[in-house]
């Protein structure tokens, strides 16, 4: 413990509030620092000041006694001098409360992402690059808020999205549009039983326009005549992208090919991080939605597939890695796991992902619960679809090499290296949930 004696300058005293604002400073410590501290004082004359610093490493205070005139010996004997607490060595203002909360709930996230092994942050941990001041705009780029791959780029955007459209379109107002929705039909029913029929993994057929990886797919782009396509073409289900500014979708498309009167069940292809959205894709015809471990923690997948049963849809949670896989495996009531093949940190796709995932006691594990596996990304040929089949696969979806063909019925059936396609003749009877 060591003792400094502070020379004090800038000394006020302001006789309305009965307290002096003064400014120290140290001249002995390694580096100068200065703060400013007030003391009260019971009169406007001041004849004496002393400040003693006392430094550990446990805390730093400062004693401050305000000596009056020698006429008032008594009273200065008796006070008893103010301890005050702040930082001698910075001159950095105290953090704002709203500051604090964020930083708490910034450093929660962090402590759970690391133990959940989630890779995509929620949010941009230092804030947003942008900054207005008056009629001016400046950006300043870091690490903590610069996007480390497609996903978590799409998700940071995806939240302030959200926030818009929930101002738009309240949770009541979406609640009181489900009134007068369809109910839903059984999208895990439908797969299995597809599946039975054709003797090959079923096929959840993706409507969209456009991928941050591609860019654009289809240019005459029609989410209905492409739906109706894939039906006639054998898919089970179908799976319509809605997120706008990455994939130019919308959850109008999917609200276009629902009221088209198609049977496929269909899945909503979102990048959910809010219960809102789950509402949104029940309002828009929606049977499931997709979940992906990579961005939420397992009381938000938990959470968010109750309210998904609870609305009548099935929640296929997407998985990249054994780690997830593991997470995922770890909850109840799970009834579809999606495989991507594709690498969040490399953004390459490898179909061995899926064999890799699937084999001893995962594989064992899944197939005595009745878990549906769905393989994403990287299928392009027979070859692959036996490929994950025989990994233990139970339905595929796929998106590219489908969409980008003028006619999607004959797409499937080169994908399938045969006929898939429901006959005419034979009336088509799906499961309702």
């Amino acid at each position: 413990m060591s003792i400094e004696s502070l020379t004090a300058s800038a000394v006020r005293c302001n006789p309305a509030s009965k307290t002096m604002r003064v400014m120290t400073s140290s001249s002995t410590c390694s580096s100068s620092s200065s703060a400013f501290v007030r003391i009260p004082c019971s009169s406007g004359s001041l004849t004496r000041l002393k400040l003693m610093m006392i430094n550990n490493t446990e805390r730093t205070s400062v004693s401050c006694s305000a000596l009056e005139p020698e006429s008032e010996e008594s009273s200065s004997q008796n006070a008893v001098p103010d301890v005050l607490e702040f930082q001698p060595h910075s001159n950095m203002p105290v953090m704002p409360p709203e500051w604090r909360e964020r930083e708490e709930k910034r450093k929660a996230e962090e402590a759970m992402r690391n133990t959940q092994g989630i890779t995509i942050r929620r949010r941009p941990p230092t804030g947003p690059p942008l900054h207005n001041v008056g009629p001016f705009q400046f950006k300043i780029q870091s690490e903590g808020n610069t996007p480390r791959n497609i996903l978590e780029e799409i998700v940071w955007h995806k939240d302030c999205e959200i926030a818009q459209m929930k101002e738009r379109t309240p949770l009541t107002a979406l609640a009181k549009a489900m009134a007068g929705v369809a109910p839903t039909k059984d999208f895990v029913g439908t797969l299995k039983a597809r599946a039975a029929e054709t003797e090959q993994p079923a096929l959840i057929a993706e409507v969209k326009k456009a991928s941050p990886s591609r860019g654009l797919i289809q240019q005459n782009f029609d989410p209905v005549r492409i739906a109706q396509a894939y039906e006639k073409g054998g898919a089970a289900c179908l799976s319509v992208l809605t997120d706008s500014k990455y994939f130019q979708g919308s959850f109008e498309n999917l609200g276009l090919i629902h009221a088209a009167g198609i049977q496929c069940p269909l899945l909503c292809k979102e990048f959910i991080i809010d219960a809102w959205q789950i509402y949104k894709a029940r309002v828009s015809g929606a049977d499931a939605v997709l979940l992906i471990a990579a961005v939420l923690p397992d009381q938000d997948l938990t959470y968010m597939t109750k309210i998904a049963k609870a609305l009548g849809m099935a929640a296929l949670i997407e998985v990249h890695s054994k780690r997830e896989m593991e997470r995922v495996l770890g909850l109840s009531g799970v009834e579809l796991i999606g495989i991507n093949n594709r690498s969040l940190e490399t953004f390459k796709v490898d179909i061995n992902n899926t064999v890799d995932l699937l084999k001893g006691e995962t594989g064992q594990t899944i197939h005595e619960r009745g878990i549906v596996v769905v393989g994403e990304s990287g299928l392009f040929t027979p070859e692959d679809i036996a490929l994950v089949q025989a990994a233990g696969v139970g339905a595929v979806l796929v998106g590219e090499s489908l969409v980008k063909q003028d006619d999607p019925c004959a797409a499937i059936a080169r994908l399938y290296g045969k006929d898939i396609s429901r006959k005419m003749n034979n009336e088509v009877t799906l499961p309702v949930a």
